[in-house]
C-alpha cells in the first residue's frame, strides 16, 4: 500500500486512489474504489455524487487521512489546518455550545475571538446551552462552527444537511455558502442531492458504483449568488440527462 499526505506544491487538493478494498465476512478482498482521480484548485467547493454505498465517505476519509490503506497518493492544500463535519453532529454533551466550538483550537488560540463565525451561524444566544437543548439543526450549527474555527485550509462535508427539514437545510447552505465564500478555504462535500451540490458547489463529480470511479465531472461557472431557482433547475435537468446517456 502507499499513501502520501502531503502539501501541494499548487496549493491544490489532488487525489488518485488506484485500488482501495475491503474484506468481506468471507474474507474476501473486495474492490471498493478503483481508478479515482480528482483535483480542485485552492478555494474551489466540489461535491461528490453518487449511488448509495458506492464509496463516498470512503473517499473522505482518506483526504481527510483517517484511511490510509489503499494505493495512491492524496496532496492537501494550504498549511494542513483540516475542518470535518460528518453526517452526525457529534458534540460533547458535558460541554457547552461554546465549548464545543473551542474543541479543536490549539493552546494558544484556546481564547479566539469567535463572535463573527458564532453570529454567522446563529448561535449567539446559544453559545451557554448543551447540546441535549438544541434541535438537530442547531446541533449541526455547531459542528459547521467547530469546523471553521479553526480557519481550516481543507474542509470537508459528509451528508451534512441530510435528515433536515427542508427550510431548515435551506438555511443552513445559504450560511456554507457566506461562510466558504468568505474565506478561502478549500471544500470537499458528499451529498445524494444534486439540487443542493448545484446551489452549493463550483466542480462537481459523480461517482459510479463500487469500484467507484469518476464516470462525470462538470464545473458550474455562474456565481453562487446568482444562481436562480431556474438556472438549478434547468442545470440539474442538463446532468440527469449527461447520466442517463452514460448508462446506455
Amino acid at each position: 500500500m502507499n499513501s502520501t499526505h502531503s502539501g501541494g506544491e499548487n496549493n491544490a487538493l489532488e487525489l488518485r486512489i488506484d485500488r482501495k478494498t475491503y474484506v468481506n465476512a468471507d474474507g474476501v478482498a473486495v474492490d471498493v474504489i478503483r481508478g479515482l482521480q480528482l483535483r480542485l484548485g485552492a478555494g474551489e467547493f466540489g461535491a461528490l455524487i453518487g449511488p448509495s454505498g458506492c464509496g463516498k465517505t470512503t473517499v473522505l476519509r482518506i483526504v481527510a487521512g483517517l484511511d490510509t490503506a489503499f494505493d495512491g497518493e492524496c496532496r492537501w492544500p494550504g498549511e494542513r489546518r483540516l475542518g470535518v463535519v460528518f453526517q452526525e453532529p457529534c458534540l460533547l454533551p458535558w460541554r457547552t455550545v461554546d465549548d464545543n466550538i473551542r474543541l479543536v483550537l490549539p493552546p494558544d488560540r484556546a481564547k479566539a475571538d469567535l463572535t463573527d463565525l458564532i453570529g454567522t451561524l446563529g448561535l449567539a444566544s446559544h453559545r451557554a446551552h448543551y447540546p441535549g437543548e438544541l434541535s438537530l439543526g442547531l446541533a449541526r450549527r455547531v459542528a459547521i462552527a467547530r469546523a471553521f474555527a479553526i480557519n481550516p485550509d481543507l474542509l470537508l462535508l459528509d451528508e451534512p444537511f441530510v435528515s433536515l427539514d427542508e427550510a431548515v437545510a435551506a438555511r443552513l447552505r445559504e450560511e456554507l455558502k457566506a461562510l466558504t465564500g468568505s474565506r478561502n478555504v478549500t471544500t470537499l462535500m458528499v451529498t445524494h442531492d444534486l439540487d443542493e451540490a448545484v446551489q452549493l458547489a463550483d466542480h462537481l463529480f459523480f461517482l459510479s458504483d463500487r469500484p467507484a470511479r469518476v464516470v462525470l465531472e462538470h464545473r458550474l461557472t455562474v456565481a453562487r449568488a446568482l444562481r436562480t431557482d431556474a438556472f438549478v433547475r434547468a442545470t440539474t435537468d442538463e446532468l440527469r440527462a449527461a447520466l442517463s446517456r452514460l448508462d446506455r
